[in-house]
């Protein structure tokens, strides 16, 4: 009958369908990807594409490859999340993959040629580091994925968190090799100082603690003590007290900050949950900055400073 034979093709091509998108789902709202190379041909390219500023790639079961494009949805202004976008149009981002990265290389694609970021990783290997890259509209640019052959891929997950900034200055950066220490660690100008306190993620007033090091990332981490929080994007100073509220603010081992006394406006970015230290004048240097910038009528944003 041919009705029947119509209805079971029919049948199968619904079926092929409801199995492939069991193992390749993107988020509602198109930020992330999870998928699996247990639906793809050996030697496939899967193209996916990802509209946010910020999310998670995870490819269980490697095999084939995968073509990720992203393509954030960009305001009026050019702004890429958090921070807005700079007047050069510069779009900076980051990958950080997961510790259990297996069973796959990613690399960045520029204008056809290969570079590598992330290779696969060996179970005796340190956690691959967060790499980061540049480009500006009009460049052909893409992260490639692909599987590494293994006769087993039942354990391999290759994952990772992406984000993106129109306005990544290099003092932000995660990616150490790509910035000197001279650019990284100097001190904010005044300009810098104005802007940072319209622009960070956090402002914060407070003391360092301590500092300690994380050798994972390769930073040193500022414990603080806040006495005021002007403003926090993400809850990163809590407190369960009357006291003063505390948290955590990464930089660059090699900047070689130490504690101290004195009071501080610590001021920042937050990338993939971390706080990261932009600009950070002693208290008494900002306010004398910003009270004479605000007499001059020269300030971006007001705070409500003491």
């Amino acid at each position: 009958m041919p009705g029947f034979g119509l209805r079971i093709n029919s049948t199968w091509i619904l079926l092929l369908g409801i199995f492939h998108s069991c193992f390749s789902n993107y988020s509602e709202d198109q930020c992330s990807w999870r998928g699996s190379g247990l639906s793809q041909e050996q030697g496939s390219v899967e193209q996916i594409s990802l509209h946010c500023s910020e999310g998670t790639l995870d490819w269980l079961y490697p095999k084939g490859a995968l073509r990720l494009t992203l393509t954030p949805r960009l305001s009026p202004m050019g702004a890429v999340g958090p921070g807005g976008g700079g007047s050069s149009g510069v779009i900076t981002a980051c990958v950080k993959p997961s510790e259990q990265f297996h069973g796959a290389q990613l690399y960045l694609e520029r204008d056809g040629v290969l570079e590598l970021l992330v290779g696969d990783r060996i179970e005796s290997s340190p956690p691959p580091r967060v790499r980061c890259f540049s480009w500006t509209p009009g460049e052909r640019l893409a992260l490639f994925v692909q599987a590494t052959p293994h006769q087993d891929i039942s354990r391999r997950i290759a994952s990772f968190r992406y984000e993106l900034r129109g306005d990544w200055t290099a003092r932000m950066s995660l990616d150490s090799n790509s910035i000197s220490t001279e650019d990284a660690c100097r001190p904010c100008n005044d300009t810098e100082i104005l802007m940072a306190v319209c622009t960070s993620d956090f402002v914060v007033r407070g003391n360092i603690r301590s500092v300690e090091e994380d050798e994972t990332l390769r930073a040193a981490v500022i414990k603080v003590s806040a006495t005021r929080v002007f403003r926090q994007k993400y809850t990163l100073f809590t407190s369960n007290s009357r006291l003063a509220s505390r948290g955590e603010i990464r930089t660059l081992l090699q900047c070689g900050v130490k504690p101290g006394p004195g009071s501080f406006l610590f001021t920042g970015r937050v990338h993939f949950g971390e706080a990261w230290l932009g600009c950070a004048p002693r208290y008494k240097d900002f306010l004398r900055t910003y009270t004479v910038a605000k007499a001059a009528q020269q300030i971006p944003c007001e705070l409500p400073v003491d």
